[in-house]
């Protein structure tokens, strides 16, 4: 159920976040997001926090993307990593991946 969810929600040409929203490194990636100008139904920030199948999610993100933490960033259904890799792309300018 988890993978299906994970896969559903990744689908297509959009920005998915997986957060806990206490989690340091979620706030930076979310922060980080907020500066661009997603066309509407292109950024989906998911709270997995208070889902039942929260540590479910959590290995199938590990399987998918050899990490089990949040937050997960994916552009389409590419894992494009956590907090710390989403401000390094933004530092390099790469603009373009996210928007």
């Amino acid at each position: 159920m988890a993978q299906q969810f994970v896969q559903t929600k990744i689908k297509g040409d959009k920005v998915v976040l997986f957060i806990k929203p206490t989690c340091s490194f979620c706030i930076t990636a979310k922060d980080v997001l907020s500066k661009y100008k997603f066309k509407p139904g292109h950024f989906e920030c998911i709270d997995i926090s208070g889902r039942g199948d929260m540590d479910n999610l959590q290995d199938y993100f590990r399987e998918l993307t050899g990490a089990r933490t949040v937050p997960r960033v994916f552009i389409g259904e590419e894992c494009v990593g956590g907090g710390s890799d989403v401000a390094a792309l933004h530092k390099s300018g790469i603009r373009g991946a996210v928007t």
